[in-house]
């Protein structure tokens, strides 16, 4: 018997007032939360929506939908150096659901505020006829006009990148293709890194201080690293020149490179990454790559600032490779 579906004041009370933990946000009993930024800080705003069978599968866990949601906006503020502070979250909800399904999407949100130290502070739920979305908007802050943006690099300066790249693109075909793993001789725990990093994003958050400390420029990949740089490199009025032989890479996407390289760039450039692109003035940048070492945040030279007008410069990129392998991912 399916459990019974509580009103839109009662699924307020029931699953997002407990997530509404600052004095503000009133436990969402009003229309609007309250906050009084800190002395000396500016507020950073970002939103980010994700649409069912776009940015997720119908098939995946409430748990991991929220985690998505929300993790994909705390990436936006690292990239600025910004600490998170609270969110807005906008929720439209198909016709068929249900309560034990929300009730754990509430949880997962809660899970993850308390990774990440944030709050959520009002929002809004409405009914959808185009499948779930969620509309997360996150608030941070960081010390008055310090906010690292992407139209600061300099020439001169080294281009850096966390994590590794291409991994969720990569998680994103095998999930789409079930040959996908087998064509490329993936074993379990490469598929299993592939497919976690396509669910479970994981936002640079320790990285925005060394960010603000050392960063001229900064933003996280989302739609791609080439898509990516080439929206730094323009905002910047420079050109970028990246060497693929230096990108990091795991051993799925070393897998995938040597047997294709069309998929292994269109993996590189396929969006959803999630890490952080930064340029850090050269004589920072052995510091900058020690003090991230030093708290678990590998970041790796791929390049360097260049003098230009807002191109891209690749190097090594692999024989064989298409034009159409670089487009980066689209929304329309």
């Amino acid at each position: 018997m399916t459990a019974q579906r509580p009103g839109e004041f009662e699924l307020i009370r029931q699953y997002f007032a407990p997530l509404a933990e600052t004095p503000g946000s009133l436990r969402l009993t009003d229309d609007a939360s309250v906050m009084t930024p800190r002395a000396g800080h500016d507020l950073v705003l970002t939103k980010d929506m994700l649409a069912e069978n776009v940015h997720f599968l119908s098939n995946d866990t409430p748990e991991a939908i929220a985690a998505k949601a929300l993790r994909v906006n705390l990436s936006d503020l690292a990239a600025k150096g910004a600490r998170p502070v609270g969110y807005l979250l906008g929720l439209a909800l198909p016709d068929n659901w249900e309560a034990p399904w929300l009730e754990r999407f509430s949880k997962g949100l809660g899970a993850d505020q308390s990774a990440f130290d944030i709050t959520l502070f009002g929002g809004d739920t409405i009914r959808s006829t185009g499948g779930l979305q969620v509309s997360i908007t996150a608030i941070g802050e960081v010390p008055t006009g310090k906010a690292v943006r992407r139209t600061g690099a300099r020439v001169g300066d080294v281009l850096f990148v966390s994590g590794t790249i291409g991994d969720a693109a990569a998680g994103l075909k095998a999930r789409l293709d079930h040959r996908f793993v087998t064509v490329f001789r993936l074993d379990p725990e490469e598929e299993r890194h592939l497919l976690d990093r396509y669910l479970l994003p994981r936002p640079r958050t320790a990285l925005a201080p060394l960010l603000l400390d050392h960063a001229t420029a900064a933003m996280d990949i989302s739609d791609g690293l080439v898509a990516d740089a080439t929206h730094m490199a323009s905002a910047s009025g420079v050109n970028l020149e990246i060497d693929i032989d230096q990108v990091p890479l795991s051993d799925a996407l070393k897998k995938i490179r040597q047997a294709s390289a069309d998929t292994f760039m269109a993996c590189l450039n396929g969006g959803d990454d999630y890490e952080i692109l930064a340029s850090i003035p050269q004589d920072k940048a052995d510091q900058f790559a020690a003090q991230a070492a030093a708290i678990g945040c590998r970041v790796q030279a791929i390049g360097q600032v260049k003098t230009g007008a807002g191109k891209i410069e690749l190097a090594n990129i692999p024989a064989g490779c298409s034009p159409s392998a670089l487009a980066g991912f689209r929304h329309f």
